[in-house]
């Protein structure tokens, strides 16, 4: 079974590839990227995985994009549309104007998607037109984003996958110290939802857990945003939400720091790129150790404006997005069933949302497809959230199509993170000057 990578020579790659080595029915994969001395060097480290595995799945490049899709039978969109330089940018253009600076969330998101939506939307007419029968798993940011966009043209065959779900809902069984089989509650959208119950053997623990001072101080969220208002709305947060509860605070911890992430994780990559093409030689023990360095300093600046310490040895070491990718390609291939946390398409099961929305929920995956489970009704604090921000992000798909400034407009000013409508101004004006890709896209 062909697995085809775009993105290739993305830095994360090899999480993919090592998950792989553990066993899997995929027996070659297929690497695709803009950029030949990235592909070489992370084909270095999976070379040494290879030859640590003996049976792993062979590995080839492909710089022709066609040619890499043509009888795919999974296709793993791990795209950044002008690399780590521009994600700098749009982090450094929304603090330059007082307003939070990330990958995802707020108006950094806003320029990511402007700029990948019009990318993510011919790979999908590729893979319409030379590999129809392949599932596209999306990993390229702002996930929830990029799958509503890439769905509009292959339909249900697009899901998006984090591990940021995942990891809360494992915290919060751990905090429980639960064994028996679980049932979880999580409605939102890609980074902005809440994880509102836990069922152990049919029995909602969350109100235990939510009691237990102990017991919340194990979790990571919980930490970041304080047991108080974690109690206060009756649910755990996902991780993301920090920068809706604490803008502020977030705001200064970044501006405060000596780099933003994506100034520290180019500078990192470059040096890594760097080394293995003038000595390939030990690509993966160079890899292991900026990959460690990577997932220790995830969020720091929060944690540490927060107080919520350092990230804990078993969220370092846990497998993380490549886990749940393999998990899900391994029930969509004839594997046995399970329920995971997707973004997929709404339909009617988060009441509130457009049913083109993409949400992220519950699933029932299986050689079928991938079934979303209905929701509870959200109260109007969170359900206002994700309607003003499903908004957005549809506003932006319809701006990065249309090549509409109007829309591009639009959806900076009605963000909740985008105080101003004079601020939204200026933050697109910026960004059409400073990124050359979205000035092409607007008109």
């Amino acid at each position: 079974m062909k697995l085809t990578v775009l993105g290739g020579g993305g830095f994360r790659v090899p999480l993919v590839y090592q998950a792989l080595t553990a066993g899997s029915p995929v027996t070659e994969v297929v690497l695709h990227d803009v950029s030949d001395p990235r592909l070489a060097a992370i084909r270095a480290v999976l070379a040494e995985m290879a030859d640590a595995h003996p049976g792993a799945p062979e590995v080839r490049v492909a710089t022709d994009l066609d040619e890499a899709l043509a009888d795919a039978r999974f296709v793993f969109s791990a795209i950044r549309v002008d690399g780590l330089a521009g994600r700098t940018v749009d982090e450094r253009v929304a603090l330059a104007h007082g307003v939070l600076g990330q990958e995802t969330t707020g108006p950094g998101g806003i320029a990511y998607g402007l700029r990948s939506v019009p990318v993510a939307r011919r790979v999908a007419r590729r893979v319409a037109a030379v590999a129809p029968s392949a599932w596209v798993i999306n990993f390229t940011n702002p996930a929830g984003m990029i799958t509503e966009a890439m769905q509009a043209v292959l339909g249900e065959r697009v899901i998006g996958i984090c591990d940021s779900p995942v990891g809360l809902v494992r915290r919060a069984a751990e905090a429980l110290r639960a064994t028996g089989e679980l049932a979880v509650d999580y409605v939102g959208l890609n980074h902005l939802g809440w994880l509102r119950g836990l069922r152990v053997d049919g029995v909602d623990q969350l109100p235990r857990l939510l009691a237990d001072d102990t017991a919340l101080a194990g979790i990571e969220e919980v930490r970041l945003m304080g047991a108080d208002w974690v109690r206060s709305i009756g649910a755990l947060p996902n991780e993301y939400l920090y920068y809706y509860y604490n803008t502020r605070e977030a705001v200064a911890a970044i501006r405060c720091a000596p780099c933003t992430r994506g100034e520290f994780l180019r500078g990192q990559q470059e040096r890594f790129y760097a080394e293995v093409a003038a000595d390939p030689t030990d690509a993966l023990r160079r890899w292991n150790t900026v990959r460690e360095e990577r997932d220790s300093s995830y969020m720091a600046e929060s944690r540490e404006a927060s107080g919520a310490g350092e990230r804990a040895a078993s969220d370092i070491a846990v497998g993380g997005y490549q886990q749940v990718a393999l998990e899900l390609m391994a029930a969509l291939s004839g594997g046995p069933g399970r329920t995971m946390i997707l973004n997929v398409r709404n339909g009617s099961s988060v009441p509130g949302l457009p049913p083109d929305a993409v949400v992220e929920v519950p699933c029932v995956v299986g050689a079928h497809g991938v079934t979303p489970l209905a929701t509870a009704p959200l109260p109007g604090s969170m359900l206002g959230l994700l309607q003003q921000v499903k908004a957005v992000e549809q506003d932006t798909i319809e701006a990065a199509v249309t090549g509409s400034a109007t829309l591009a407009l639009r959806a900076f000013a009605q963000h909740p993170l985008v105080d101003s409508v004079t601020v939204a101004k200026e933050l697109l004006a910026s960004y059409r000057a400073r990124q050359p890709a979205l000035a092409a896209i607007l008109r």
